[in-house]
């Protein structure tokens, strides 16, 4: 099939070559830029199970200090609902490619300031001020990312191929946790403890500069999907008016976002920190994100592909019902200190079940709405459901 059939869509026509590269750059773009975004805000998440705690939160109660850096965590995530609004809108309004940048932009700043951050005992309590400041703009930044790159992709990709295409955006924000873990492991497993807390630690968030310019260059290549349009009605109006059942779903659907929080951010605490009893090597519980990942990228386009043949809906559901109730052999696991189980059952869990719902997602969310409100509306529920 040669064109899109969307309404309101830019159809992929024309010469058959050009469009083809359109696409081609599209898909590139969604994917790269993922993985960029990704890499930040991963870094971010590894850095307050593991460090920030003592860099940040000194505390005679390690318990109080993991409560206060996982609730800085927490921040970035409600910051995306307000992303979603302004970001969604934007990207209805004035165009996917530019919000895709500004995102970019936003991300980078706020992760390179965390990197030359002074901690508590420098500043003392202005450093934990800055520090939600900086995940404020990071949660307000990544909420734009998945529904307007995916968006974009779906926009210039045939009706068959969309799954599979969209789902790269996932691909990309799945290799992004696994450099972000790559780098981690061996400045945690080589650095004397004192260094790696001291400075070592600081390494992934300054080469998010490099990131950046990387990112930049990609996204400017790319074609705008859907031309800026002056409706009378904005956006976020719109989408409540005429899809608000559409955006429950999505909504509704989005909690499945729980699972690889619960792999990747209280797994890591629960297993690291001192408080739970538990205590194995921040290196050594690193390597579950980094094989769950692995494992999901070689899963996410066979579940996509899968999905442009038999459809969304089977895929979504069963992704998400098998993958939720093996989460909890995976606390089991970590909480009697097996590690090879934890490895086993985590692979199994993260690195393919819950690939039915995530590989199909980034295609599913945007076919359920109209062009004119397609970022807002996924924007919206996606956001707000994960937070």
């Amino acid at each position: 099939m040669e064109q899109s059939a969307e309404p309101g869509a830019p159809p992929v026509e024309g010469d058959g070559r050009q469009a083809h590269e359109i696409g081609r750059r599209a898909t590139r773009s969604g994917g790269i830029g993922s993985m960029l975004e990704f890499y930040d805000f991963f870094i971010y998440t590894q850095a307050s199970a593991l460090v920030f705690p003592s860099v940040f939160f000194p505390s005679d109660d390690p318990a109080l200090a993991i409560i206060a850096s996982l609730g800085t965590f927490g921040v970035g995530y409600l910051a995306r609902p307000v992303g979603a609004f302004v970001l969604g809108a934007l990207a209805d309004r004035v165009g996917r490619r530019h919000t895709l940048i500004l995102t970019m932009a936003l991300m980078g700043v706020s992760t390179v300031a965390l990197g030359v951050l002074p901690g508590y005992r420098q500043i003392g309590v202005m450093a934990p001020v800055i520090l939600v400041t900086c995940r404020l703009v990071q949660g307000f930044a990544v909420a734009g990312e998945i529904s307007g790159s995916s968006t974009m992709i779906m926009e210039q990709t045939p009706i068959g191929l969309r799954g599979r295409r969209a789902a790269v955006t996932l691909q990309g924000a799945q290799l992004g946790q696994i450099v972000a873990a790559m780098i981690f492991i061996p400045l945690a497993a080589l650095l004397p403890h004192d260094s790696f807390f001291s400075w070592g630690w600081r390494i992934p968030f300054l080469l998010s500069a490099l990131v950046t310019i990387v990112g930049f260059r990609i996204r400017l290549a790319t074609v705008e999907s859907k031309p800026p349009q002056k409706e009378a009605v904005p956006p976020i109006r719109k989408v409540f008016r005429e899809t608000p059942a559409t955006v429950l779903r999505i909504f509704v659907m989005s909690l499945t976002n729980i699972i690889p929080v619960t792999a990747t951010v209280f797994g890591a605490s629960l297993a690291t920190q001192k408080a739970y009893g538990i205590e194995w090597p921040p290196e050594v519980f690193l390597w579950i994100p980094v094989l769950g990942n692995l494992a999901a990228v070689a899963v996410i386009p066979v579940a996509a592909t899968l999905s442009d043949r038999i459809g969304r809906r089977p895929m979504i559901i069963g992704g998400a019902l098998s993958s939720g109730v093996l989460s909890f052999g995976y606390l089991w696991a970590v909480t009697h200190a097996n590690l090879w189980l934890t490895i086993l059952i985590g692979l199994a869990m993260w690195g393919v079940l819950y690939q039915g719902y995530n590989a199909v997602f980034p295609s599913y969310f945007p076919e359920l709405l109209p062009a004119s409100t397609r970022v807002t509306g996924m924007a919206i529920g996606q956001n707000i459901g994960t937070a």
